[in-house]
């Protein structure tokens, strides 16, 4: 990274004079005349230093400092002053200023100064850089995953949270949607305020209407008061419509025009409610192949659709399934006051190997069960469900169809580890490759100490 200096100074030849020298320092610097061009100068906003100089016509050294503290804390200044004005230097130090130097100025001295002020500056660019990414990291803290397709999920879930844009999460039945709709509410500027979820395709549709909109007494048999609905008690927060492609004709209808004029009526009611609620649906369906069908509205969709999050089937993002394990097992252990610290090999294998069409809540589900069934601390083929005990011969890897290399390579150098019980020197040999090659990928991939 090359650093950008600012120096100002009313003296031609002070200014270039300390530019030449910080320029050989390997250092892009600007200049200025006075605090005043030194202050526009500033404003653009990639500035990393400033040398300014204590007395200059217009605005001087300590107002500059002062609106650069204001403004941009953190953004360190050295004064340069005369020897007449030193108690002046030490009082703009008082006040924010890194360092001062008297004139004429110590060239090695300022090159010091200059290097130790920016060394800090970046350590505590990278703190605060640190300090933001584990704040922003703790809302994910329920979505476990570290894959490249989890990674691109985080991405865009961080960059539209801030937005008002609705959102629609897309992916398979378990792959977590409302864990994604959780996070994209806690990283929202709404996070103070309700976030209000409705499973669309638990409710009839006439009850349904009813839960979103709410209803006036008497409205229908059994609405014996009057009842607010989902949107107003959402407002100012965020609603989750779960299932969305489930709704029928009317209530998209209606929910098309309060996404258009954030109003509606309640059932049975001829007050306009305004409501200011931002949206995020899901649903495992696909939506253009429904709006096909007729059964789902176009305009709707693309009033839902502005930022789409496609959440990825734990098959295309396999690197995960170990961290997820472990998770489960210390969460059901915990649970359930066993003693159970781990998985074979050759359970982890079949782990790895299965298609999972359940996602990750039946990775979760299988995990639990095998916790409740172990009779020992480490889990074992024989504590899994009967669906994942079947299948697969002794002798044979099953490698399902649309996995990566990366990923086919890890089930291959898995399972033979697993079929020679852990014996690195017969798997490579197995494999074709050297001992030393198969210890570096475990390595890699977590499964082994990098140290042998």
């Amino acid at each position: 990274m090359k650093f950008k200096l600012l120096v100002a100074d009313d003296e031609k030849n002070i200014r270039e004079g300390l530019a030449a020298a910080l320029e050989m320092d390997g250092y892009e610097v600007v200049t200025a005349a006075d605090g005043a061009e030194g202050w526009k100068r500033f404003n653009k906003g990639d500035i990393d230093l400033v040398i300014s100089d204590l007395r200059m016509p217009g605005m001087g050294g300590e107002e500059f400092m002062r609106r650069i503290g204001v403004e941009t804390p953190g953004v360190p200044v050295i004064i340069l002053t005369g020897h007449g004005t030193v108690e002046n230097a030490v009082a703009a130090m008082r006040d924010g200023a890194y360092d001062f130097l008297t004139k004429p100025v110590n060239l090695d001295r300022l090159s010091l100064l200059v290097k130790r002020a920016l060394a800090n500056r970046e350590l505590a660019l990278t703190h605060r850089r640190l300090e933001e990414e584990l704040e922003h990291r703790k809302h994910f803290k329920t979505i476990i995953g570290t894959s490249a397709p989890m990674r691109r999920v985080f991405d865009t879930v961080s960059r539209a949270a801030p937005t008002r844009a609705s959102i629609l999460i897309t992916g398979e039945s378990g792959v977590g949607k409302e864990l994604v709709a959780d996070a994209i509410h806690e990283l929202s500027p709404r996070k103070g305020k309700p976030l209000i979820k409705v499973h669309c395709a638990a409710l009839a549709a006439s009850l349904l209407e009813s839960e979103l909109f709410g209803h006036e007494k008497g409205a229908f048999t059994g609405a014996t008061a009057r009842k607010r609905g989902r949107f107003e008690l959402a407002h100012e927060g965020t609603l989750f419509l779960d299932e969305i492609g489930e709704i029928d004709q009317n209530i998209q209808i209606k929910l098309l025009r309060v996404l258009q004029e954030r109003k509606f009526e309640r059932v049975g009611g001829e007050e306009t409610v305004e409501t200011d609620v931002r949206i995020v649906a899901a649903t495992n369906k696909d939506l253009k192949a429904e709006i096909e069908k007729g059964n789902f509205r176009e305009d709707l969709y693309y009033r839902l659709n502005v930022v789409n999050i496609l959440v990825p089937p734990l098959r295309e993002r396999k690197d995960d399934i170990p961290l997820l394990i472990n998770t489960f097992l210390k969460e059901f252990a915990r649970e359930n006051g066993k003693k159970v610290e781990g998985i074979d090999e050759k359970t982890r294998s079949r782990l790895y190997a299965y298609d999972w069409p359940g996602n990750v809540r039946e990775l979760r589900n299988c995990v639990e069960s095998a916790v409740v069934m172990a009779k020992n601390s480490v889990i074992t083929e024989g504590d899994l469900p009967p669906t994942l005990r079947q299948g697969g011969e002794e002798g044979w890897i099953r490698i399902p169809l649309g996995v990566s290399l990366d990923e086919s390579e890890r089930i291959i150098i898995r399972d033979t580890l697993s079929f020679f019980k852990g014996n690195k020197s017969k798997t490579a040999g197995t494999l074709g490759i050297g001992r030393k090659t198969l210890h570096r990928k475990l390595v890699d991939w977590g499964e082994a100490d990098a140290e042998e």
